[in-house]
């Protein structure tokens, strides 16, 4: 399944670059690097596990996803990103077409202001999704059966990676399979400049419902000391761990929680050549710790 990037653009966007003439394609081609001149560090917002449904009044243990989220793009908006990253579960469980939709209306003002980049998790279905979220922007790498996307800045590299095998199925297992391992060991061998962030779905650990391939996949990036973190969903839970001296970020959910202890929100995240500083911005749920700072040093 493709992660997705997009930017909304409003006709007086598009009117406003047509006129600059020689400078057009310069102007368009911002979108896809989500480069923002002047700014070294990369500032993003970080959020997975929306569960956007086609019934905007659906609720699970008393949360309502599609306000959450709404309250999630205010809040977003009001900060100064440089653009959004979502690391799946965008719909709430079938991946509807309606789901998409609704996410749609939703992103809409956040991405009038700043690029949205979005991966699928197991609760998504790539055909409906695309239906609504039509276009596709950013550096796409060719990966057999995979779609794979870099987000280049000057500070950092964030790759989001493919983990997507089936929808809405028990064990909610992930796989990244051998041709986007391949395509990753091949990757990383050939782009040593700037410090590497990978993203996606699956939690990292040996259950069934964990990805699948993830000794395989440390087997890639042990050895690569560019690669410094991943960050991904799918648990609910908010959490660092550490393993090879690479960091783990497991993100909060946005549209439930599965204890009372967790937090639902988002996490900003400022990426420096030397270590990644992560605000907590617990909106829902546990808000206990909101505002609190996590600051990782690279290895």
């Amino acid at each position: 399944i493709m992660p997705i990037i997009y930017q909304k653009t409003t006709r007086r966007d598009f009117l406003r670059i047509l006129g600059n003439g020689a400078g057009a394609v310069a102007a368009m081609t911002l979108f896809p690097s989500f480069a923002v001149a002047g700014k070294k560090d990369a500032r993003l917002a970080l959020f997975s596990d929306i569960h956007i449904p086609e019934d905007k009044t659906e609720n699970y243990r008393g949360f309502y996803p599609y306000e959450n989220l709404k309250k999630v793009v205010a809040t977003v908006r009001e900060s100064d990103v440089q653009g959004a990253v979502i690391s799946g579960d965008l719909a709430r469980l079938e991946g509807k077409k309606g789901d998409y939709m609704n996410l749609k209306q939703l992103l809409d003002p956040l991405a009038g202001k700043v690029p949205v980049a979005m991966a699928m998790g197991n609760h998504d279905r790539r055909d409906h999704f695309l239906e609504v979220f039509p276009e596709a922007s950013g550096d796409k790498q060719q990966v057999k059966n995979r779609y794979v996307l870099v987000l280049d800045y000057p500070s950092v590299r964030v790759i989001l990676l493919d983990s997507l095998i089936y929808t809405n199925l028990s064990p909610a297992l992930g796989l990244l399979g051998k041709s986007q391992r391949t395509w990753l060991s091949n990757y990383l061998n050939k782009h040593r400049d700037k410090p590497v962030i990978l993203v996606e779905h699956h939690t990292l650990g040996d259950n069934d419902g964990d990805l699948q391939d993830v000794e395989k996949l440390f087997d890639i990036i042990r050895s690569h000391e560019h690669v410094k973190a991943i960050i991904f969903g799918h648990s609910h839970v908010y959490r660092y761990d550490v393993r090879d001296d690479i960091h783990l970020i497991n993100l909060p959910a946005v549209g439930y929680n599965f204890r009372d202890a967790d937090p639902l929100g988002w996490v900003e995240a400022t990426l420096t050549p030397k270590k990644g500083i992560f605000k907590l911005h617990a909106m829902m749920g546990n808000t206990a710790e909101d505002g609190k700072v996590t600051e990782l040093k690279w290895r």
